[in-house]
């Protein structure tokens, strides 16, 4: 039985870790609870061959690269598509409904090297500022052919390339 106790105390200690993390979670949604809806793309919107596939990493608040936004699904990462069109981007994340970034609420675009949880060589992100809802937030991507998927957002969205 006292070979059990450290066991106990270890299984307990690691519930409780697990319980703290759990409850941030969801008081970070319920902070976050004023945030709107992302829009869903318009229906018949033009096919493009403007099309880039990657890694949806993170949205953030604008600014502040540790302040993850986790309501309507933006918490969490996965494999992504970008659709470039004239008037705004389709981002398709695998799990999550489709977001549409109108030209209207981009307000930049740009590269990064960090953003919460993921560090990469430099300018490995990219970076759309856009509005949610009146909140100035950040989506960061990792795409698998950032060149040409970063030529295709200057081109449409018509933002200066930044560097951060």
């Amino acid at each position: 039985m006292a070979k059990d106790v450290p066991l106990i105390i270890l299984a307990s200690l690691a519930l409780l870790i697990f319980a703290l993390m759990l409850f941030g979670w969801y008081s970070r949604k319920r902070r976050q609870a004023h945030i709107g809806l992302p829009v869903a793309p318009p229906a018949g919107l033009a096919d493009t061959d403007l099309r880039f596939t990657g890694k949806y990493v993170a949205t953030t608040v604008a600014g502040d690269q540790l302040n993850r936004i986790n309501v309507h699904g933006l918490g969490f990462r996965g494999n992504c598509l970008l659709e470039v069109h004239p008037d705004g981007i389709v981002v398709s994340r695998a799990g999550s409904p489709d977001l549409w970034l109108a030209r209207s609420e981009v307000r930049g675009v740009s590269r990064a090297t960090w953003t919460i949880d993921r560090v990469v060589e430099n300018n490995g992100l990219q970076v759309i500022e856009w509005n949610l809802d009146g909140t100035a937030v950040d989506s960061y991507f990792r795409m698998d052919d950032p060149e040409p998927c970063e030529r295709a957002l200057d081109g449409v969205v018509g933002n200066e390339r930044q560097s951060q």
